[in-house]
């Protein structure tokens, strides 16, 4: 196993693996308005596809994997490739981001696998509120999945939420005192801009100084170190607190100088940075007989291409302008 460096002398051990474009909520920040075009189960990798994708990123040096969608619990089999993933020599960190609604039911075959570590997405604490921004009306089923998984034995748990202006932002401090009681990372993400949800933008942005000054005023906040963490979160809790609070600021104070990740999509596209729209296509090569020399070249070739940052500050900038969210994987 060799370390993987990008041009900018980035160390790259993080590729998260997006393993469907199907999701059970709509979501709007993540949702195009008119809906979606779904992929073919001709046109998404087969779980022996992304297997062998993921045993050559490890042999490279690849040594973190997370499991997105879509909605990543809505493809069937998932068990059991996690169990695959998860027994590959090499794999140091498994873990699988999701929207909590099928949780319940499968948290204990999903544990029982070999994941350990789960991102929740919850952007409010209020039903009819859940149900307004995910036209689902599911809280119910999504915090009975976040009970389980803490009872099953996962940890962290990690709680993502989207913080938007004049939605959900009035909740901000309400959702951080569940760290005071429970061990949960409640993770706060400033809403970012993708092509379905531009005309949400500038309205609906909260920064991240914004939110830390709302929580900083219920109490003084200590930052902190989190083992736990692979990203580009900083890491906050109050005093006597069982959990900790991250804030995720992509617009305001972005990460790009210690970006160590790569992405591939559900029909076999390599992207190297979430705020381009450059892809290099991994699928047609794998399933004309490349090797797995050929398939590291190709990685090694979205790698060196990794950008230094991304181009927020361009008058151009529009994010992932050929795909929306739920079509890239969280």
């Amino acid at each position: 196993m060799t370390l993987l460096t990008d041009r900018y002398r980035r160390p790259i051990d993080y590729l998260r693996v997006s393993i469907t474009d199907r999701c059970n909520l709509r979501c709007i920040y993540c949702m195009p308005f008119g809906g979606v075009s779904k992929l073919t189960h001709d046109d998404i990798l087969s779980y022996e596809e992304f297997l062998r994708l993921v045993k050559v990123a490890i042999k490279m040096g690849i040594s973190k994997v997370r499991l997105t969608g879509g909605e990543p619990l809505v493809r069937r089999g998932v068990t059991d490739f996690c169990r695959h993933l998860a027994a590959l020599p090499g794999m140091k960190s498994l873990s699988l981001t999701t929207n909590g609604v099928l949780l319940e039911e499968l948290a204990q075959e999903i544990y029982q696998a070999g994941i350990r570590r789960i991102n929740i997405s919850l952007d409010t604490l209020q039903p009819e509120r859940f149900s307004r921004m995910t036209c689902r009306d599911e809280f119910d089923r999504v915090w009975r999945g976040i009970q389980t998984a803490e009872k099953v034995g996962f940890h962290p748990i990690k709680i993502n939420v989207v913080v938007m202006g004049g939605i959900n932002d009035d909740e901000v401090v309400q959702l951080a005192q569940l760290t005071k009681d429970r061990p949960y990372h409640i993770r706060f993400i400033e809403f970012m801009q993708f092509i379905n949800n531009d005309r949400l933008i500038p309205h609906h942005f909260v920064s991240a100084e914004d939110i830390l000054g709302r929580l900083h005023s219920v109490a003084p906040l200590e930052q902190v170190t989190s083992r736990h963490s692979n990203g580009p979160a900083r890491h906050f809790r109050w005093p006597d607190a069982q959990g900790m609070i991250g804030i995720i600021s992509p617009i305001s104070h972005h990460f790009c100088p210690s970006c160590n990740r790569i992405r591939l999509t559900a029909d076999g596209k390599l992207r190297n940075c979430l705020f381009s729209d450059r892809e290099l296509d991994i699928k047609l090569p794998l399933r004309q007989g490349a090797t797995d020399a050929e398939l590291a070249q190709l990685l090694t070739e979205s790698i060196i291409n990794k950008p230094e940052k991304h181009a927020l500050q361009s008058d151009l900038f529009r994010k992932c302008q050929n795909r929306p969210m739920v079509a890239i994987g969280g």
